[in-house]
């Protein structure tokens, strides 16, 4: 898809896309209706009329179900996006016969690759006063400290050249000023304190608001640094992404809706929040002592008739659950290839995806659950997970009856149970008095080894084979052919 246009018409094709005609505020009135049509998964939302806003119209719940996010990237599955860039290792020549068999394989990867081009239809419009005073920012919570750039495509290179495009959220100071709340672990903070370190204060920053539905996921993904995100892009798209060199030099997306190029000055932090968050409650920075760096607006771009994309945030399940579920099938592959005893992953919704993983695996030797826990908690995004519990393979992490089962059967407590106290944890998370400093549950909930047991014997009941042999028949009669195991 082309863009976000292109996107919303795909909607509208499958009857997913509710047009709202009635004038309402970005502050308070469009994300409260958001959250209601999210609440009842009835789609995804287009705003005709923004009080204030002449200009705009707003976009909603793009992330409207994981099915229509799937068709719309045009795969079978959403774990075909992670194998994308394991398929090109795989073809990385190691001898010199398979240097010429690979040669027709990493020329397929050429589709991937981002390109420069020289239009955009963004630059048709520009605004220098007060820029970001132009934007329909949300106030999403009535004691949010501002109004917000919920779902900006923050990008910026740092000094060693790799690009990024991420969401961090942006409050609004005033019309030429916003706070960029990007965390400790982040790109932009490492970035941030790349620059700081060469003792370079102005780190060139554009904000982009909205893409294709590609970019937009691509934006919130973890993907592993030092992966280029905007290669990245390619793989999630399924092409490679059109981008635009601003004057600032950054590449942003050649099909946003509206870009605000501007600079971080390295030296100049403040104070930001509260902002009611993904957990459900008011996140103060301010009560941690927590600065973030100051993002100065030089001028807007944007395209005739632009439309606003903002994601709206509260207890789950909302728009983020389908987010965090599409990031879990996509990255899936690679987190296999990084443990490849693990067979399947579940972030529950309602786990707020840092909150709670289950992961099952094919276990072969004695402690190989707790060797994955901390595996998984020295792995990128995953060191954030608070409660991670590892099942077998035969348990399905999807169904939480199971896993219920498997912890009440295979965990011994004292055994199986591993508190990591004084690690790092979600900043947002709201249980730990002094984030991102909290601890970490690990349950390993895997069938045991004799080794494990210390000797003791526990053997599982199982059905006769030929008793079902010979009440196959009567299964098929009475229970419509399931055997209801």
């Amino acid at each position: 898809m082309r863009d976000l246009r292109d996107y919303l018409e795909f909607l509208e094709e499958r009857k997913k896309l509710i047009h709202v005609e009635e004038e309402l505020s970005p502050e308070l009135e469009i994300p409260t209706f958001l959250r209601r049509v999210m609440y009842k998964k009835a789609g995804a939302v287009l705003f005709e009329r923004v009080k204030g806003y002449p200009e705009w119209r707003v976009a909603g719940n793009l992330f409207t179900d994981v099915e229509t996010l799937r068709k719309a990237l045009g795969v079978d599955k959403l774990e075909e996006i992670g194998e994308r860039p394991l398929e090109l290792i795989e073809s990385l020549p190691l001898s010199l016969s398979e240097k010429f068999s690979s040669l027709g394989k990493l020329k397929d990867f050429s589709r991937y690759l981002p390109k420069l081009t020289r239009r955009a239809d963004f630059t048709k419009n520009v605004v220098e006063d007060n820029p970001l005073n132009f934007i329909p920012a949300f106030k999403t919570w009535p004691k949010d400290a501002s109004r917000y750039l919920t779902y900006p495509l923050v990008c910026f290179s740092d000094p060693r050249g790799i690009n990024s495009i991420s969401v961090y959220r942006v409050m609004l100071l005033d019309g030429e000023r916003g706070v960029i709340h990007w965390q400790i672990h982040k790109r932009g903070s490492q970035a941030w304190m790349d620059y700081l370190e060469r003792n370079d204060w102005k780190m060139p920053v554009a904000i982009a608001i909205g893409s294709d539905i590609g970019t937009l996921l691509t934006a919130v993904s973890p993907v592993p640094y030092p992966m280029d995100k905007l290669l990245f892009a390619g793989f999630v798209r399924g092409s490679g992404l059109e981008l635009y060199r601003l004057p600032n030099g950054v590449l942003v997306p050649a099909n946003a809706e509206a870009v605000i190029e501007g600079y971080v000055k390295v030296d100049e932090l403040s104070e930001e929040g509260p902002f009611g968050d993904h957990f459900g409650f008011y996140d103060k920075p301010s009560e941690r002592n927590e600065l973030y760096p100051v993002f100065h607006a030089e001028r807007l771009y944007y395209r005739d008739n632009p439309i606003y994309y903002g994601s709206v945030v509260g207890k789950p399940p909302l728009e983020d659950a389908v987010i965090g579920k599409a990031i879990e099938r996509i990255f899936l592959p690679m987190m296999r290839l990084i443990l490849p005893e693990v067979v399947d992953v579940n972030f529950p919704e309602y786990g707020v995806f840092q909150g709670v993983a289950i992961v099952s695996i094919k276990k072969r030797y004695p402690g190989q659950g707790k060797k994955v826990l901390n595996a998984l908690w020295g792995t990128g995004q995953m060191a954030l997970t608070k409660v991670i519990v590892v099942v077998s393979e035969d348990i399905n992490p999807h169904n939480i009856n199971q896993v219920i089962w498997a912890i009440a059967s295979f965990v011994n407590p004292e055994r199986d149970v591993l508190v990591v106290p004084n690690a790092h944890t979600d900043a947002l998370d709201p249980a730990v008095p002094r984030p991102p400093l909290g601890s970490k549950l690990g349950i390993d909930a895997t069938r045991k080894f004799p080794e494990e047991m210390g000797g003791r014997k526990v053997e599982e009941v199982e059905e006769a084979p030929e008793v079902l042999e010979r009440l196959e028949g009567l299964f098929k009669k009475y229970l419509g052919g399931g055997d209801g195991l």
